[in-house]
């Protein structure tokens, strides 16, 4: 009888059982607090998970500190006094539990926290948010969404670096807005909400467009 060549010889394979991935960990908003003034990074809050923003570019960078330089000189001018804040600010929305960090933000009469550590903004009168390759998608659509179930909102606007080109939301009703677009470097932007006219080109000072 031929022996069975030991190279040919099958055997059942091992059943191996799929691992179910571990869900998330979810932090409570208290929890996300305490981790966030601890980190030397900024992470935005999605009603349990925590997010750790991406690094900023030069031109990016660039359009954040000269839009709030105008922003505050323009309202010196003209005797207004509106708040202006950077990219540190955390806007808190109540209605979803969740937490972001804008470009650039407008307060109005007196900033209004959730929280006793005046940490969680939650009355911007104007948001600003700066394109960016990754996320313009999105500040288009779906972080424009979130931001308008904060009742304070009269006005949200888009910088594209690469090019002369700013988009403006107006809040006509509660469910109404209209919209505008600036792309000209020698007109005004127009700002609805706080009557004022910004110089195109001190927006855009120090940046290089590349084609």
């Amino acid at each position: 009888m031929q022996k069975a060549n030991p190279l040919l010889v099958t055997y059942p394979l091992a059943v191996v059982k799929p691992q179910k991935p571990k869900p998330a960990r979810l932090y409570t908003l208290g929890e996300y607090l305490q981790r966030e003034e601890r980190s030397e990074t900024l992470n935005e809050y999605f009603n349990g998970i925590i997010t750790k923003l991406t690094m900023a570019k030069g031109d990016h960078n660039q359009i954040i500190m000269n839009t709030g330089t105008v922003l505050n000189n323009t309202f010196d001018k003209q005797g207004k006094n509106y708040y202006v804040r950077g990219g540190q600010q955390s806007v808190y929305l109540p209605k979803l539990n969740e937490c972001l960090y804008p470009d650039v933000l407008v307060i109005a009469e007196t900033p209004q926290y959730f929280d006793t550590n005046e940490i969680l903004l939650i009355n911007p009168l104007i948001i600003i948010e700066v394109l960016s390759k990754g996320t313009g998608k999105y500040d288009r659509t779906d972080k424009f969404t979130k931001y308008k179930t904060l009742d304070s909102i009269q006005e949200y606007i888009l910088i594209d670096p690469k090019r002369c080109c700013v988009e403006t939301w107006f809040r006509e009703g509660s469910r109404l807005w209209s919209d505008a677009e600036f792309d000209q470097m020698d007109s005004g932007l127009l700002l609805r909400s706080v009557g004022c006219l910004l110089d195109m080109k001190a927006i855009y000072k120090n940046v290089t467009f590349k084609k």
